[in-house]
């Protein structure tokens, strides 16, 4: 198919002008009938690749999600736009089913979503074999890699398919997968000479920021009432956290909900279903929420605890922004929550599990403690590089972190791993940070005295530093690659060769400071006038819009972005359409919304320009 086709019916059924990048790719190597591997960014638009081929060619399109109220969300959304789609789960009674099971047969449907689970049943696996597949897209695939963050043992049974429809193409989606989780889809899945697609993982229209976390309740509460009326997630480590969390904020009245494992199926759903309607703003959840959760106005995500590892925290982050607008991930961080996930590795049972939980976390701390730009950390722990010297869009970048003159501190710090090495090298024994920073301070543990090291010259001479400081000049130094951090069940730290040079040569160092400004309160500080994605527009008239919107949306028993966006919002009240063929022209409406919506929409913009004038925005 030629692109003007793909592009006609791009704008067509969905509203849309261009395709994001990529997505033409991997549309048409999916039509060409080849197996496919797309490794987009959340927001990125995979669904697309999937939903626009099922239009164009003959056949029903699977679509295997791990989440039922994503399935839902998804059918909604293409329901909406005048695409025939369905799914099959427990939430459908049997007169339902068998009805979708009757227009299947009878091929009403271009997509049908199902859970992995649905793939065991044989009498489901011989109805597929006459529904006439034309593709099997596997969203969220990171979930078949026990290597992933998300790894779901029944997505293991998604290879069945292939022996079952071997000349059916496959198509592998995720936000998130390093090189072996990649490798690991790909072979579980069988795919077969696949054609990948990476896209890059730079989200420039979200900011990141890390805050030194004092009094988390009140840091999240004035973070909050800066950003009345916006929609975001907070998320906890725990359930605990979730609900003491969401109950304070409901104290000093925001509309906030808990969501984790341990609720009722009946009120996690409601809470969610509540957040999707924008009937509540905030919700405060374990890692149990959010994957595959298709709400675009998503405007903060705050971590509330330290996540255990970058992809999660990357995937999380990503919930903000979709709808291209501007994103705020705000990071809230202490040396306790470290010490919490580290207790949690007594709990691993497995030595190499345990190892790599360890380095994850290492890398989530570096990531947390780094005084250089967070946007280039992010892509170059998924291999990509960041060409430009400051992204203008983190906190580091933004307002880059003073440093000191730290010689003194590393040689002590430095000649304390030496030494302790030294005394104990008959028994080849290494130690760790937190062991050096007691030495410094003067400690009297049992390690210490096991090892006689109140003997060394080093004990004691840190008193100028508290032991949580020794230790963060210990892990910039290991940044900076003075010393070498060894894995293991007790990570040790030994000098490395530049090390002990610098030590030898008494060569100047200079470090960060140690963060300390403890509030998220206000935006995000601004390097320039107008951040990356943002709309301006005539804000009365949004707001006219949105409650236009969100009165149809509720008729419809549906949430509020399944109606329109608020992207397309911002660009009706920038632009002002007063007839059809100018909202026509108007980013995410197509035909189908356009017939449904369209003439509520264009009265509202007209009643507001016969009281209000026109106002003019630069771009």
């Amino acid at each position: 198919m030629v692109h003007m086709e793909l592009l006609a019916t791009l704008k067509r059924v969905f509203g849309y002008g261009a395709f994001r990048p990529l997505q033409e790719e991997i549309i048409r190597a999916s039509l060409a009938g080849r197996d496919v591997f797309a490794l987009l960014p959340t927001g990125g638009g995979k669904s697309l690749c999937f939903q626009l081929p099922a239009l164009i060619r003959e056949g029903l399109t699977v679509v295997v999600s791990p989440l039922i109220a994503l399935m839902k969300d998804q059918v909604d959304a293409l329901t909406a736009s005048g695409v025939p789609a369905t799914y099959l789960n427990s939430t459908i009674g049997e007169a339902g089913s068998r009805e979708r099971l009757r227009l299947l047969f009878n091929g009403a449907f271009r997509l049908l979503y199902v859970a992995p689970e649905r793939l065991l049943v044989p009498s489901f696996l011989e109805k597929l074999k006459q529904w006439n597949i034309a593709c099997v897209a596997i969203d969220e695939a990171h979930c078949i890699s026990e290597w992933g963050h998300d790894f779901r043992p029944e997505y293991r049974q998604i290879s069945r398919l292939r022996s079952e429809l071997p000349n059916v193409p496959f198509m592998a989606l995720t936000a998130t997968a390093t090189e072996r989780v990649r490798a690991d889809i790909e072979k579980q899945l069988h795919l077969r000479d696949s054609a990948l697609f990476v896209g890059s993982f730079n989200r420039e229209n979200l900011t990141y920021r890390v805050i030194p976390k004092k009094s988390a309740a009140r840091q999240v509460v004035s973070f909050l009432k800066a950003r009345k009326g916006e929609s975001g997630i907070i998320y906890c480590q725990s359930r605990k956290a979730c609900e003491s969390v969401a109950e304070s904020l409901v104290e000093e009245g925001f509309a906030a909900r808990p969501y984790h494992a341990g609720l009722g199926d009946k009120e996690r759903a409601e809470n969610q279903e509540l957040f999707l309607r924008d009937e509540v703003r905030v919700i405060c959840a374990t890692i149990a929420f959010g994957m595959g959760i298709n709400k675009p106005n998503v405007r903060f995500v705050v971590h509330h605890d330290l996540p255990k590892n970058i992809e999660g925290y990357y995937q999380e982050t990503g919930r903000a922004g979709r709808d291209g607008l501007p994103g705020e991930c705000v990071l809230l961080f202490s040396a306790g929550d470290v010490a919490k996930q580290i207790n949690f590795f007594d709990e691993i049972s497995d030595p190499e599990q345990k190892r790599i939980a360890r380095t994850q976390l290492q890398t989530m701390v570096h990531y947390a403690e780094t005084a250089g730009c967070r946007r280039r950390e992010l892509l170059n722990y998924f291999g990509e590089t960041y060409p430009a010297p400051n992204c203008g869009s983190c906190d580091n970048c933004l307002e880059p972190r003073e440093t000191w003159n730290a010689t003194v501190s590393a040689q002590k710090l430095l000649s304390c791993v030496w030494r302790a090495r030294e005394a104990s090298r008959s028994r080849e024994a290494t130690f760790g940070l937190n062991h050096h920073a007691d030495i410094l301070t003067g400690g009297d543990t049992e390690r210490i005295r096991k090892w006689n090291h109140e003997q060394l010259s080093t004990y004691g001479v840190g008193s100028e530093h508290t032991r949580p400081e020794w230790s963060f000049i210990g892990r910039e130094l290991i940044r900076l690659g003075y010393l070498r951090l060894n894995s293991g069940e007790f990570p040790t730290v030994d000098l490395t060769s530049e090390g002990l040079e610098v030590l030898r040569k008494r060569t100047p160092i200079q470090l960060t400071k140690l963060p300390t400004k403890a509030s998220p309160e206000g935006p995000a500080p601004r390097t320039r006038s107008k951040r990356t994605g943002e709309i301006n527009c005539d804000e009365g008239l949004f707001e006219k819009l949105r409650a236009l919107r969100r009165e149809i949306a509720d008729s419809l028993e549906v949430p509020a972005y399944i109606v329109f966006g608020d992207a397309t919002l911002r660009l009706m009240a920038r632009d002002y359409p007063t007839n059809e063929n100018a909202l026509r022209n108007v980013s995410g409406i197509g035909e189908r919304k356009l017939e449904q919506f369209g003439a509520q929409f264009l009265d509202c913009v007209i009643k507001h320009l016969r009281e209000n004038p026109r106002q003019a925005f630069l771009d």
